[in-house]
């Protein structure tokens, strides 16, 4: 029997991560917030690294290839040591090969698509500098973008995969935002990217770049058409910010005294209105060009930008597309799938293998540990009625607390890679109840009340709910609901009576079964399905991460594969 060979990419930017492919498959992956325990931990990998080494039972010298991306950093990285000790040391024998940034998101959508061919386009806030990018032979590069005059950054690029090369078609670039005067408002850091801009709205709104999915949720709540003036110039398949515009319109802040949110909401909303529109005005042009430049029945989409679910719907709709994938993990935490990717198809030269579609790489955690770590919170809490049970029938169980108006911890098998929440490390409740939005937001997540909550659905009784359809296996596609359905079920409609739709399909998983029981019990297969953490803190990954939140959060039950754990009788 021929030894395996296994690859090893891993992502240093924001957002860190480790993939590691046995024989071209993913067999394990994780972000490193989910083990360090805080949100967008990046930079270092030995947790990362050795989190898959130890789930995969093997040893650094094991490993065939080790593929690396940063950001800003290159060819310069070693093998021993980056922002600190890494898992390998200098003489480690291993080949190691660094990558560029769009080039890792790029191959990330290509090894996890569904297709043997298709078109890829990357788009995110700020990629490689113009010198480090291995995709520019053969790339259409606009004439002004000059990597001896400024610092250049990757702002959007598009590919075509044949089968077995990656092959760069178009690339454009940003210089660096230059800040030659004080102004409270600019762009994290490229000058004329709309990952970029919309990350300084973010900043605007809610003080932090990092809550560009909670600018997406206040946008419905804005009025349309308030802001007239551009905030893009769009010409021939290129954007360019128009900066006079954001000095001349953002001039207020958000600010905890000066200008409180809540006191200003609808002024932050109509601005968050304005930017998703605009968003949406610019990647229709980026797309309509690129695609008439390079027509393909297949597309495929990653970078950040690829996590706006409203403007991912807009460009299916408007642009007709039937085969368009978007990469479950689009922003950096996907970088170590790309590279492990690459270097599987690239540099060894092997066949790509055909994704399951899954996003299911976290390890399983057997139910010896699960036990230990439900008697160890039980001892360090002596002051609390911890109750918990073991049942094989778990899933009716979960059912009839559901019925019985119970918020429910869901915790089961290996953990999702990415930043949805799709049935593995859920909070989950009953969409019917009136005021579940509000209990959850206030009482549980500890996070602001507009934000919305998503619909889990059978893949199957899709179009009984919802206008459009979709398949939506990764919750980042919007989809009306129906008139019929809208009073019925409050907890999973947005202001706008859109929901951010997850379809569920796989009869083997649980959290399938647990739809299919819900059905058979009440007449409905849909769920509120919302990510087991709170603001600010990462999706549990461990037991004993899931028992911590559970036993200082008002959740009801926590349902933890087979146990069933309350913090009173049920």
């Amino acid at each position: 029997m021929s030894k395996p060979v296994y690859v090893l990419g891993t992502g240093l930017s924001h957002d860190g991560s480790s993939c590691l492919l046995k024989d071209g498959k993913v067999i394990v992956a994780i972000e490193k917030e989910r083990i360090s325990r805080k949100k967008h931990d990046g930079g270092n990998d030995w947790l990362t690294v050795d989190y898959c080494l130890k789930a995969a039972g093997i040893t650094v010298n094991d490993l065939s290839l080790v593929v690396q991306c940063a950001n800003f950093e290159k060819d310069e990285i070693q093998k021993d040591n980056y922002r600190g000790k890494r898992i390998f040391n200098a003489a480690c024998s291993v080949p190691f090969v660094n990558i560029s940034h769009h080039l890792a998101h790029a191959w990330s959508a290509v090894g996890t698509s569904p297709f043997a061919e298709c078109n890829v386009m990357v788009i995110d806030g700020c990629g490689s500098f113009y010198n480090q990018c291995d995709d520019l032979n053969g790339a259409y590069i606009p004439q002004d973008i000059k990597s001896t005059h400024a610092a250049f950054n990757e702002k959007d690029s598009f590919y075509f995969f044949d089968g077995k090369k990656l092959n760069p078609l178009f690339k454009d670039f940003s210089p660096q935002f230059q800040n030659h005067k004080p102004v409270e408002v600019f762009l994290p850091t490229t000058a004329h990217s709309i990952g970029g801009l919309y990350a300084m709205a973010a900043n605007y709104c809610f003080g932090s770049f990092e809550d560009a999915g909670k600018l997406m949720g206040l946008a419905p709540y804005g009025k349309k058409g308030v802001y007239k003036a551009a905030l893009y110039k769009l010409e021939h398949g290129r954007v360019w910010v128009e900066e006079k515009n954001i000095q001349q319109y953002f001039t207020n802040p958000a600010d905890p005294v000066l200008k409180p949110f809540n006191e200003h909401f609808q002024y932050y909303a109509d601005i968050a209105r304005w930017v998703q529109d605009e968003t949406e005005r610019a990647l229709l042009h980026i797309f309509e060009q690129r695609l008439t430049m390079h027509p393909h029945a297949n597309l495929c989409y990653a970078g950040g930008v690829a996590l706006n679910a409203v403007s991912n719907t807009r460009i299916i709709q408007q642009l007709n597309l039937n085969n368009f994938y978007i990469e479950p993990a689009a922003g950096d935490n996907g970088l170590a799938l790309g590279c492990a990717f690459y270097g599987w198809i690239h540099v060894l030269q092997k066949e790509k293998i055909k994704h399951s579609g899954s996003t299911f790489f976290g390890k399983e955690y057997t139910e010896e540990e699960t036990a230990s770590a439900i008697k160890s919170i039980v001892n360090n809490h002596p002051d609390k009625h911890i109750v918990y049970t073991k049942d094989d029938d778990f899933i009716s169980a979960t059912v009839s607390l559901l019925m019985q108006q119970k918020t429910i911890a869901w915790f089961q098998l290996g953990s999702e890679f990415g930043p949805r929440a799709l049935g593995r490390r859920s909070i989950i409740a009953d969409p019917r109840i009136n005021n579940i939005k509000d209990t959850i937001n206030n009482r549980i997540k500890l996070r602001e009340d507009f934000r919305p909550f998503a619909p889990a659905v059978l893949f199957e009784d899709k179009d009984v709910y919802f206008e459009l359809g979709l398949e939506s296996p990764y919750m980042i596609l919007l989809d009306k609901i129906k008139a019929e359905w809208k009073e019925k079920m409050p907890g999973i409609v947005h202001v706008d009576g859109t929901c951010r739709v997850q379809t569920v399909k796989d009869g083997s998983e649980p959290f399938y079964k647990l739809l299919t029981e819900w059905k058979k019990k009440t007449g409905i297969s849909v769920l509120l399905n919302t990510s087991f953490n709170k603001k600010g803190m990462p999706i549990v990954e461990t037991p004993a991460d899931a028992l911590n939140f559970f036993m200082e959060s008002e959740l009801d039950a926590l349902v933890m594969n087979n146990f069933i754990i309350s913090k009173q009788p049920l």
